[in-house]
């Protein structure tokens, strides 16, 4: 009996062509419709590994590392400066789910550069901000603010130790002025010390040394009025 042989169907001719468009691996340089342009590692047709993108909109430039599509790991991010159109590094770092995310380093138009944590694109965690009439700050951070304790140390040498709260100095803290030879411990409300003790600290050794030393606190238990002042503070702002 004879057998009857029929052509093997073949799938259509577009699910070739699409096959063939599939990225996968590394790949030249890729250009969207919008002009964007990748070079680097591909996985499933999104941009995963190690890679490089160029905005054609802004001209701005992203090296590093990427995961399913989006910057995730460690990546340099720059953009061209409007005048001379060199390039001006804003942000080194680790990067999670497109925004910055982790340790890195950011450096602002005006000079000024934070280095410490982040957490979906804020400064979150430890870190430390230089600004640029040379003060620098170092301790936690939240939400893109100072919050929790801190050190805030000014170009004259003076420095505040201690709460912060929204950017501001909050609960209870240390400032010393070393240039007058003082000392001021007590409690901070939105940048303002509402209730402390100031002392000579360093008197004999400051540049700027007030005309007369401070006179000998007279009350009976000065640490215990600071203490009340401070268990008065937690009480409120439980």
């Amino acid at each position: 009996m004879p057998v009857i042989k029929y052509p093997r169907a073949r799938d259509p001719l577009f699910y070739e062509w699409d096959r063939r468009a599939q990225k996968c691996g590394l790949r030249h340089t890729v250009y969207a419709v919008n002009g964007d342009q990748y070079t680097g590692e591909w996985l499933d047709n999104l941009k995963h590994g190690k890679g490089t993108q160029i905005w054609k909109s802004t001209g701005a430039i992203y090296s590093g590392d990427w995961k399913f599509g989006k910057r995730d790991g460690y990546g340099s991010y720059s953009i061209p400066d409007p005048v001379t159109k060199e390039y001006r590094r804003v942000y080194t770092g680790w990067w999670e789910n497109d925004r910055r995310g982790g340790r890195g380093v950011f450096f602002y138009p005006n000079g000024e550069r934070y280095e410490g944590e982040w957490s979906n694109g804020l400064r979150s965690g430890w870190g430390k901000m230089h600004y640029k009439d040379g003060s620098i700050y170092e301790g936690e951070w939240l939400t893109d603010q100072p919050n929790g304790p801190g050190v805030l140390r000014l170009p004259n040498g003076n420095r505040y130790e201690g709460g912060w709260k929204d950017g501001k100095k909050h609960g209870p803290g240390k400032y010393f002025y070393p240039d007058k030879g003082q000392l001021l411990e007590g409690i901070w409300v939105a940048d303002i010390p509402k209730c402390g003790v100031l002392v000579d600290f360093g008197r004999d050794n400051a540049p700027a040394p007030t005309q007369y030393p401070l006179p000998e606190i007279e009350l009976h238990d000065p640490a215990g009025v600071l203490a009340e002042a401070r268990a008065m503070f937690d009480d409120s702002h439980n």
